[in-house]
């Protein structure tokens, strides 16, 4: 399977909604004397699903956490509407890793839910409408039928597209995903990656993805950027796959 959907144009197109384009100029990020990254700047366009590669160290994660205001840093975050203006603080949406819980919990997918959305003990009260709300949700990374998983009975797999269900209560405008299929099984990568693909493609979504799955990213990224503690290479993925420097920092040639 390849990607049905390729970005290749300006910032701002015309028939761009809500965020356009995620402007990141001359991001830095140091803790004590170590520097994390450096001179990092990217534009992240509508439409488009940005894989962040590189070894472990490299920051590609601590950028993220940039993005999200949880770092300190130096540089400029700006976002742009369709016709190149300022907008607004934007809704990001966010996967970690993973979810640390206690597996013996009793509590369920739909009880997650109605705490994140109503902060409501689904218990004590659970209308109707607010049950088909999580539904839809679900079904949008294919897990409906989990509604009423208990988490601890969750696969991997599962539990991370319960998470992306959750980031994306409401529709965001910037979709964050932190190497979020780490540990799952090939089934399971192959299905999160096209989600991700279709909700990037239905719904307009600028995505940025951290992945160690350089198959994966060939085949499903519009645009890969190679971060070794600055950008090394940003392009398609045939560009950066074919590029001297990422063969030396992987030591072989992943491609579509």
């Amino acid at each position: 399977m390849t990607p049905n959907h390729r970005h290749n144009g300006p910032c701002c197109e015309s028939d761009c909604h809500r965020l356009c384009c995620t402007k990141i100029e001359k991001f830095a990020a140091t803790f004590g004397n170590k520097n994390i990254f450096q001179d990092v700047n990217l534009h992240i366009h509508c439409g488009e699903l940005t894989a962040l590669i590189g070894t472990n160290g490299s920051g590609k994660s601590t950028l993220l956490k940039a993005i999200l205001g949880e770092v300190d840093h130096s540089g400029t975050l700006e976002y742009l509407d369709e016709k190149g203006a300022r907008s607004g603080n934007p809704l990001i949406g966010y996967v970690p890793q993973y979810l640390n819980f206690d597996l013996s919990t009793p509590t369920s997918v739909f009880d997650l839910f109605m705490a994140c959305l109503t902060r409501i003990p689904s218990w004590l009260f659970a209308p109707r409408h607010v049950r088909n709300r999580v539904m839809q949700s679900l079904e949008k990374v294919k897990a409906g039928h989990l509604i009423d998983r208990r988490l601890g009975a969750l696969s991997g797999g599962e539990l991370q597209r319960i998470m992306l269900a959750l980031a994306l209560e409401p529709i965001p405008d910037l979709l964050l995903l932190d190497e979020p299929v780490s540990g799952i099984d090939k089934n399971g990568l192959e299905l999160f990656y096209t989600i991700v693909s279709d909700l990037r493609k239905n719904y307009d979504l600028s995505i940025i993805l951290v992945s160690h799955d350089l198959d994966l990213v060939a085949r499903y990224a519009d645009r890969v950027v190679l971060l070794d503690k600055t950008i090394i290479c940003n392009g398609t993925p045939e560009e950066v796959f074919a590029d001297q420097r990422t063969r030396k920092i992987f030591g072989m040639l992943v491609g579509p």
